[in-house]
This record gives structure tokens, sequence and C-alpha cells, in this order.
């Protein structure tokens, strides 16, 4: 099967695997672990950050952070479409007992003034807002790539009103790719911020949450009650340095490759409208007269290909390691298919 859903599908090679064979490792709970500091020191010089905590997923690191900056009953902004409001299973309102205020944008990227706008005037009758939240890439509007200046913009007004910021960096990587900017750039504005090691980085497990000491000391504690240490957990660090070392620059190749799937649509019958891909994940819709997302992800898997349904006539293509120049004619062939048999 070749897989276009998701980049969370990538599989780590044997030389990533190879990598752990003689990492040495300890009691990660303890600080012992060598391996797990390594990786954690590391990521927190990357993100401009004084330190950071190294956790099995990125939603994890998502939650904690909610966790730190709100009280029950405290309001949150973030777009309509983040990933904490669509994909974390009611995890901000069961563990943080967050509100949300939903901001509605185009391409998941929000201005000063919806911060401005977003914010409860004090008062007993309502939540006080406390947090506001970036997602880059923003997943679910094409893998759009929040410009530094508006990160630099939001953030500003985030502090101008007392809030603090929190970024979620699922693939921050491919943003510091695509935009040719450090990640300790895209962060600077950011109290909090987390980069995941099992998208397009390749790794199995883990995601590493980042901020102050005192922010890092608070997010062991949450740690601690949502389940405790990995214990050895150099075992996975190894793997995720290996994933910094080797699968960040080559982060490149699936942008193109989304580019070039891109073109290619555009030969397909009913493909009503592509997004421009900034990163590697490609989004198109199906016109009336075509098949439904679902119709058409069933017929492209009895040929052998996964893509995904994410919404009404819209199909997701995310490109990664585990896909490549070869695998394009396969997927064209297998949607030209399914789109006429719509």
């Amino acid at each position: 099967m070749i897989d276009f859903y998701s980049d969370t599908k990538t599989r780590p090679d044997r030389a990533m695997r190879e990598a752990m064979l003689d990492a040495p490792v300890g009691d990660e709970q303890k600080g012992e672990d060598p391996t797990t500091r390594a990786l954690e020191e590391r990521v927190a010089d990357l993100l401009g950050k004084e330190a950071a905590v190294f956790l099995p997923s990125g939603t994890m690191c998502n939650e904690i952070a909610l966790k730190i900056w709100l009280r029950p009953g405290d309001a949150l902004i973030g777009d309509r479409l983040c990933h904490v409001i669509t994909s974390e299973g009611g995890g901000p309102a069961a563990l943080a007992g967050a509100m949300i205020h939903p901001v509605d944008t185009a391409d998941g990227i929000f201005s000063p003034e919806d911060v401005k706008n977003g914010v409860n005037v004090p008062s007993r009758y309502a939540p006080r807002t406390r947090l506001v939240c970036v997602e880059q890439t923003f997943n679910l509007k094409g893998g759009t790539v929040w410009p530094v200046a508006q990160l630099d913009a939001v953030s500003a007004a985030a502090k101008a009103a007392g809030l603090a910021t929190h970024m979620d960096g699922a693939r921050l990587m491919n943003a510091v790719v695509a935009s040719g900017v450090e990640a300790s750039t895209h962060a600077a504005g950011y109290d909090s911020v987390w980069i995941d090691f099992t998208k397009g980085l390749g790794a199995p497990v883990g995601a590493i949450l980042a901020g102050s000491r005192d922010f890092i000391e608070e997010a062991w504690r949450f740690k601690q009650m949502m389940g405790g240490a990995m214990r050895q957990s150099g075992v996975l660090a190894a793997m995720c340095l290996y994933a910094l070392d080797r699968n960040v620059e080559r982060l490149a190749d699936d942008h193109a490759l989304a580019d070039t799937i891109a073109a290619r649509l555009t030969e397909l019958p009913h493909v009503a409208s592509i997004n421009a891909p900034q990163t590697n994940l490609l989004f198109f819709t199906i016109d009336e007269q075509g098949p439904t997302e679902a119709a058409l992800t069933a017929s492209c898997a009895r040929h052998g290909v996964q893509i995904g349904s994410f919404g009404p006539r819209q199909i997701r293509l995310v490109t990664h390691l585990d896909v490549g120049p070869s695998d394009v004619d396969p997927l064209i062939d297998a949607l030209a298919v399914g789109l006429t048999a719509g």
C-alpha cells in the first residue's frame, strides 16, 4: 500500500533503529538517561528556550502546556480548526477545564486584531482569557506556514493583553525548511513550544516540549501526574537525535513532491480546486459531479493507495519520507480511476 494519508505513517528505517542499539540509557525520572538529556538540551537550544522535556506525543505536549497556562474556566484563543480543538478528544476541557474562543480564518493564520477581539473584558461573569495558541504549520488549512512577522505581531498583541503564548509546533521543522528561518526565530515570541519527531522526521515515538526552566519543572509535575517517566527512554531519544541529524533538510524533498502532485492533479476530472502547497500537505476538493470523498478514498484503497478524506468533498494528500517520485504515477492513476468512476 502506498500511503499518502499522513506523515504520521512514517516508519523508522534500519539505520534509525540501529542508532538506538548503542545509546547509553538510565532512569529519565532521575535525570540519569544521558541520551534523553542530550535530546532535551539540543531541542531547547534549537527552539531558543531554557529547558525541555521528552514526552510520548505532541498531544501530550499541548495538553500539559494548557494545564500549566490555564485554570479551570479560563479561556484560550485559537483557530477553530486547530489541533487542540479538533483532534485531542476534548482534552482542553477534560484536563485543563478550558473554555475556547475560536477564531475563523481562511488559512489558519489570525491577526493581532483577532487576539484583541477575543480577549474577554474582565468580569465575574466571563471566563478569563489567559492564552493564545498558534499552530505552525497549520494542518487543516493546507500546511500553511505562519510568517514570522505575523507570529511576532500576534504574540505582541497577546503580551499586551497579559496573555501567555503557546505554539503547537508539530510540523515546525517543515516551516523552518520552507521559510529558511531558524526554529528559534519562529518560537521567539512564544512561552512554550514543541516539535514532533513522528511525522516528517520519521521517528516512531516522541515529542519535545520546551519553555522556561520553571515551566518545564511544572511540565514534569504534570508528566508524572499523567503517567510518569518513560524510564530508559534513551532508546527512543536516540532515534529522535538521528532524525534531527538526518531528516530535517530532506523535508524539502517532501515539499517539492507535494508541488509535483499538485501540478499533476490539474490533469484529472472533477477536481474543483487545489491548494497551492506550502509544505508537505496538499488539499483538493471534488466537484459536485464527481464521487464523494468517501467513495474516492475507498476506490484508491482498492488500487493500493491510501489517501485521506477531510471534510465534505475534500481530500488530503501528505508527502513524507516513505513516499517518493516513483509513487506519483500510481497515486495519479488511482485518483483518475476513482474520479472517473464518479
